[in-house]
C-alpha cells in the first residue's frame, strides 16, 4: 500500500506530538526499537525485525548529522512499512535509500517531516534563506531540506519547488567526503 504525502506527514506529526521530541534516539527508545551502531563497509543503515523485535542498524562511521538522518529514515520504515519488513525480514542494501523505490521515498518524507519543524522551516523561507542556508541553519542535509520544501508544497504552501538528488542517502565515498568537507567550512 502506497501512502500519500498527507498521510506520511500526519503519522510523523503524531509521533512527535505523542512523545514530545524530534530526537530519533529517544523516539526509537519510546517505540522499543533496538538501535545498534555497526561498522558497515558500504551501508548507512538497515531496518530489520529479529524474532519480531524491530532493530535499526546504523553505520557508526557516519558523522552525527548523517547518523540522525539514517535513524529517522529507518524509523520511517518502522512506522510506515513494518508489515513489509515482517514478511521480508529486512530492507536490504540494494533497496535502501534509492528513491526510485516508493518505500524509500516514503521513508525519506517521514524523516524530513520529523527532522525539520514546519514553523522553523517556513520562518527561514520568509527570511529569504535558500535551501543550503536552511540546511546549515537546521543542521541537516540539503537534499532532505529540498524534500521538505516539496512536502510543504504538496500541503498547499506556496514555495518554489527545489531540485534534490533522489539518491542522497545512497552510499558513495565521494558524497560522504564532500558532505564532510561542506560541513567543515
Amino acid at each position: 500500500m502506497h501512502l500519500n504525502t498527507q498521510e506520511i506527514v500526519r503519522r510523523a506529526n503524531e509521533l512527535v506530538d505523542r512523545y514530545g521530541t524530534r530526537d530519533p534516539v529517544r523516539l526509537a527508545d519510546e517505540l522499543e526499537i533496538e538501535v545498534v551502531y555497526f561498522n558497515f563497509q558500504r551501508q548507512r543503515g538497515v531496518y530489520k525485525q529479529i524474532l519480531g523485535i524491530p532493530h535499526i542498524f546504523v553505520n557508526r562511521n557516519l558523522d552525527p548529522v548523517e547518523q540522525r538522518i539514517v535513524l529517522l529514515h529507518e524509523l520511517g520504515h518502522d512506522q510506515l512499512h513494518r508489515d513489509v519488513a515482517a514478511v521480508s525480514g529486512e530492507f536490504k542494501e540494494f533497496n535502501l535509500f534509492q528513491m526510485n523505490s516508493r518505500l524509500e521515498y516514503e521513508a525519506n518524507v517521514f524523516a524530513a517531516q520529523i527532522e525539520l519543524d514546519d514553523e522553523q522551516f517556513l520562518e527561514y523561507c520568509e527570511k529569504g534563506y535558500d535551501m543550503e542556508q536552511i540546511a546549515r541553519s537546521m543542521h541537516s542535509d540539503i537534499n532532505l531540506v529540498a524534500l521538505k520544501a516539496d512536502t510543504l508544497i504538496a500541503q498547499g504552501y506556496r514555495l518554489r519547488r527545489q531540485e534534490h538528488r533522489n539518491d542522497f542517502l545512497h552510499y558513495s565515498k565521494k558524497s560522504m567526503l564532500q558532505s564532510n568537507l561542506d560541513w567543515d567550512e
